[in-house]
């Protein structure tokens, strides 16, 4: 009223208003309980504050206009800007009252933190980068100075205070600009490639680089979206998280007796690990390495006590010991994962043992299946056995095609696949750990070759897809996973490098030359393999060359031999039953 009449008081009005705010009073107060105003902590109001502050004022107005329309007491008629004036000056005192308070009361608490912590550039404006820069507003250890987006119709705009300049390309003249060394990556929801490309910018740019959960984890609650962690090497591969069918896999594994040869090992463990998630009534861990054996049981010991485990000691070669195991456990399904894998260590002094472990233990350990009436046995294979250069790649070559043979002339009830794959990150022999240690004693870093490359993908992506070709075979098949494209291990190294904060010129790459049995260049099929689709994008099915029928009798003749056996009979008996075995010739 005081507005309406320029501040002036006319008694006229003063029966009406008073009548008037008895009223309103009443309604509002009801009106706010409804709404919920009286539960809301005033510093962290926000959006549904304000939503509820709309529907209080929104009674309140209806409440308004239902006065006028049924006063009749004496005097002039209530002005009818009163029905605008009154819900806006109430949003106005409601809404700027909350939110004066809140800015107020984080300028107390959090108004320091302003100009303190390290700069820090944010990839991404989206909702992702608009919630990390409301949580790193309130930490000390962070001050972020700018973002950057691929998106155009952001560039120029601001979040929260901060700019958006431009692109991502543009990180290293922004990381210049406003002489900040770090980078976090706020994009939860991007593709595979476009966190490589974001990651691989910063990288190069020297950055110290930081990313945030995946959406499925914020989504889920299991972490908040500070809860940061520096990018590793998987990250600049760029690799799709893998989604396996789940109910498929399930209905193969759960109840059942399942099997692991190796189980110690990079990937036997995985396996053993993503195993667990599907309620196998027990899981048989069949390990050679004592201390191996120990630290996977240890692991279910204390993350999965409900799985119940049986942890062996034995090696795959020995025959008493395979016949105890399968006749006392009966296992269904049956993971072979124990292998000799090392390619150099292999090709020199050891390819017989190589031959006896690779070739022998998976025809033993696959032939004990069979006797026991298996469901399945699926064989862990590599790249490396296609057109093999080396001992290594050959004897799992080898072990594919015994694999086949068994399937095509004496299958007896069981599925015998084979899964194909190339290295993995982290595993036991890689290069991701060799450079680390190389790292940490200062350099400087191996690299046998300038132009050698390599397929990668991370120990959980190859076991889930080992699970989901498993429940997909129907016997015989070699199946290939798709290992995206291939890495340069030079540029592996060089990421490693920056990664772990050092420059080229700190931590220097040195060429030693290939090694024995190495190849510059991994394949996934051989030339005279053709390959079909599965329902499954990532893999894919080799039809190898077919194998006779008199392969398996001659195959198990040759290495019933006793030996020692040279390295040069091995290579010559690989060559015979592997035509396209071409020993490297350094």
């Amino acid at each position: 009223m005081w507005i309406r009449f320029n501040f002036e008081w006319s008694s006229t009005y003063s029966q009406k208003l008073l009548l008037g705010l008895a009223v309103l009073l009443v309604v509002h107060a009801l009106a706010c309980r409804w709404a919920g105003l009286y539960r809301g902590m005033w510093i962290f109001a926000s959006l549904p504050d304000l939503k509820r502050v709309l529907r209080a004022v929104g009674v309140s107005a209806l409440a308004l206009v239902a006065l006028l329309a049924v006063d009749r007491t004496p005097g002039p008629e209530i002005p009818r800007s009163m029905l605008v004036l009154y819900p806006l000056l109430l949003l106005i005192v409601m809404g700027g009252g909350r939110a004066a308070w809140r800015m107020w009361r984080e300028h107390r608490l959090f108004g320091d933190l302003v100009a303190a912590g390290k700069p820090v550039v944010i990839v991404g404006a989206g909702s992702g980068g608009a919630m990390l820069v409301r949580e790193l507003e309130r930490s000390p250890d962070w001050r972020v100075v700018a973002l950057v987006d691929d998106n155009p119709t952001k560039w120029g705009l601001e979040l929260y205070g901060h700019p958006v300049v431009g692109k991502i390309e543009l990180l290293p003249q922004v990381l210049a600009d406003y002489k900040a060394n770090h980078v976090i990556l706020a994009m939860p929801s991007a593709a595979g490639d476009t966190l490589k490309h974001a990651a691989d910018t910063a990288v190069r740019a020297g950055a110290h680089v930081f990313t945030v959960p995946g959406i499925e984890d914020l989504m889920s609650g299991k972490v908040a979206i500070n809860a940061m962690r520096p990018v590793d090497i998987e990250d600049l591969l760029g690799r799709e998280p893998v989604k396996i069918d789940s109910a498929y896999v399930q209905a193969m594994i759960t109840g059942k007796t399942v099997l692991i040869t190796g189980a110690g090992g990079s990937i036997g463990s995985e396996l053993c690990r993503q195993l667990a998630r599907f309620a196998p009534a027990r899981l048989v861990l069949f390990e050679a390495s004592e201390f191996a054996l120990y630290n996977i049981e240890q692991w279910f010991r204390v993350h999965k006590p409900e799985t119940q485990i049986v942890p062996l000691a034995g090696d795959v070669k020995d025959a008493p010991r395979l016949e105890e195991v399968f006749a006392e456990w009966k296992p269904q399904l049956v993971f072979h994962a124990a292998a000799y894998k090392h390619v150099p260590l292999m090709e020199v002094g050891n390819a017989w043992q190589a031959v006896r472990n690779n070739v022998l233990g998976t025809l033993m350990v696959a032939a004990h299946a069979q006797r026991v009436r298996a469901e399945r046995f699926v064989l862990i294979s590599t790249d490396k056995a296609v057109n093999p250069t080396n001992v290594m790649g050959a004897t799992k070559r080898l072990a594919e095609m015994a694999c086949e043979a068994l399937s095509q002339f004496r299958a007896e009830g069981t599925q015998l696949e084979m899964v194909r794959f190339g290295n993995v990150l982290g595993s036991t022999g890689s290069v991701i750990p060799k450079f680390a240690e190389q790292i940490a004693r200062g350099g400087p870093v191996t690299v046998t070759h300038p132009e050698i490359n390599r397929y990668f993908m991370s120990i959980p992506e190859a076991a889930q897809l080992v699970l989901q070709a498993a429940a997909m075979g129907n016997g015989g098949e070699v199946f290939v996973l798709d290992m995206g494209e291939p890495v340069k291990i030079v540029d592996l190294a060089r990421n490693m490098i920056r990664l772990s904060g050092y420059t080229e010129d700190e931590i220097r790459i040195e060429f030693s030359g290939l090694r024995p049995g190495e190849k510059l260049y991994e394949e996934l099929l051989a030339d005279a393999e053709e390959t079909r689709e599965t329902p499954h994008p990532k893999l894919r099915i080799a039809r190898s060359r077919p194998v006779p029928e008199t392969f398996l009798d001659e195959l198990t003749q040759w290495l019933s031999q006793p030996g020692p056996v040279s390295d040069g009979e091995v290579r010559a008996g690989l060559k015979r039953w592997v035509p396209e075995y071409e020993p490297a010739k350094h």
